[in-house]
């Protein structure tokens, strides 16, 4: 029997194996639906306004300046933050669900990627969203402080003049000078007895700079405590010893007002900071939110 060079006979029939002419075909359209994002970001923007709406308007129906069981300062805030974490979910939740129903449908594409890609897309449809939010929040912000400014400078604008002569009368006693190196001048110049005869407005001026320079190192000398209340008690015609009575009470007052301006700008910082992390949080599982429910509506779109 003749044979091929190949060893195979002259005439048999040897199947063979179909060969690939060409590789994976690549296409040239974007993966990306921006069409559905925009969509799924704007109705999560919608839904995100509607609701806050909505929540300022419970809130205002729970107080009232005529009713005496108000809810508290705490729970309030902590009502409207939980108001607010439930609108960024929902709104998150329907964004992205749209976005990966919307999106167009690939054929022949492995479910792994269709999910990465449902995924992918709820995630920036709620980065849209939330880019629209701050914009909004921003104009909004630099409405109410522009109106504000204007406000101000309107009640200041009458003002201008009284305090533009107030404040000629302060340079000309403390030019060249700041509130620490005036209290030091006063220091050196400061006599044992204090003129009774003084100008008023110069022993205030001088009072002021000393409480300023206390408040800045934390206390009081024995010397300064002393000479207020020697000012105290000519300009006041008290004894020595309720003169320097009073002079306690005061830097009393004085050191409560420090502490009380310290715990509030502490509390403040508490308050930021939790808000902070809060509505990192919040975001964070928004994110997760809208790219899931993307992909339940990708899953939603296939099955059709």
């Amino acid at each position: 029997m003749a044979l091929t060079p190949t060893g195979v006979p002259i005439g048999s029939r040897v199947a063979t194996s179909p060969v690939e002419v060409g590789g994976s075909v690549e296409s040239s359209h974007s993966a990306v639906t921006w069409s559905a994002v925009l969509g799924g970001a704007f109705v999560a923007a919608a839904v995100t306004l509607i609701l806050l709406i909505l929540g300022s308007g419970f809130g205002l129906s729970a107080v009232s300046p005529y009713s005496g069981s108000n809810p508290s300062a705490g729970a309030f805030t902590a009502g409207a933050a939980a108001w607010l974490v439930f609108v960024l979910w929902i709104s998150s939740g329907l964004g992205g669900y749209l976005t990966g129903r919307l999106r167009t449908k690939w054929s022949n594409m492995h479910g792994d990627e269709v999910f990465f890609r449902d995924t992918a897309h709820g995630f920036l449809s709620w980065a849209v969203a939330t880019v629209i939010g701050v914009v909004f929040l921003a104009s909004a912000a630099t409405s109410i402080v522009g109106g504000a400014a204007h406000s101000v400078s309107t009640v200041l604008g009458g003002a201008a003049q009284g305090a533009t002569q107030a404040a000629g009368q302060q340079a000309g006693q403390n030019s060249g000078a700041g509130e620490a190196t005036g209290y030091f001048v006063d220091s050196l110049f400061r006599s044992p007895n204090p003129d009774p005869n003084a100008n008023a407005a110069d022993v205030r001026a001088e009072t002021t700079r000393i409480l300023a320079n206390s408040a800045a190192n934390g206390e009081v000398s024995p010397a300064d405590k002393a000479y207020l209340s020697q000012l105290v008690a000519q300009r006041t015609g008290l004894s020595q010893p309720d003169a320097q009575k009073r002079v306690d009470d005061v830097l009393g007052q004085v050191n409560a007002a420090k502490e009380k301006a310290k715990k509030a700008a502490d509390e403040a910082r508490k308050a930021a900071s939790a808000a902070a992390m809060g509505s990192f949080l919040a975001l964070l599982i928004g994110a997760f939110i809208a790219s899931a429910a993307a992909a339940l509506g990708g899953r939603h779109r296939d099955e059709i």
